[in-house]
């Protein structure tokens, strides 16, 4: 396990700063954080080697690409495979956005956007047809209040 790394109060306002929108300049976070640029710069790619930073992402607006369909699905292993064999196989499913090992009556609760209910149909037994794979229970969603929104980082030193 690793350890947790500190952050001081100027990396969590940098954080803060940057998660609403990665794609900021760093003369822009600077002046927001009270910094030079160069001082975010710097602050930045250490995060980033230290791995506090794992990656600057894209945010795509689902319904603009015809992904208007979302649901959350349990999932039970039979038992009969481990677990950890079941997982990359639901990894190679494009339409299995994210997918959580959770404790309780399911194995794993996968959240799925297609592009309507057919298509999760078809997702469904796919999944299904995995070796180690009991049962779903499909939970659809009717309308997304928030997703995604901006952390608000804390210093831990």
């Amino acid at each position: 396990m690793q350890a947790n790394i500190q952050l001081d109060e100027l990396d969590a306002r940098i954080l803060t700063a940057l998660s609403g929108d990665s794609r900021r300049s760093y003369a822009d976070v600077a002046s927001e954080v009270g910094l030079s640029t160069a001082a975010v710069h710097e602050r930045v790619k250490k995060m980033v080697e230290r791995g506090v930073i794992e990656r600057f992402s894209l945010r795509v607006d689902p319904d603009r690409v015809g992904l208007r369909f979302t649901a959350f699905v349990a999932i039970r292993n039979d038992g009969g495979v481990h677990c950890r064999e079941v997982a990359p196989r639901l990894r190679e499913l494009p339409e299995v956005l994210e997918l959580h090992s959770v404790a309780g009556e399911f194995d794993f609760l996968a959240k799925i956007r297609t592009t309507h209910a057919r298509a999760l149909e078809d997702v469904l037994y796919q999944i299904k047809a995995i070796p180690g794979v009991a049962r779903t229970t499909s939970t659809v969603v009717l309308n997304t209040e928030f997703e995604e929104r901006p952390q608000k980082f804390n210093s831990t030193g």
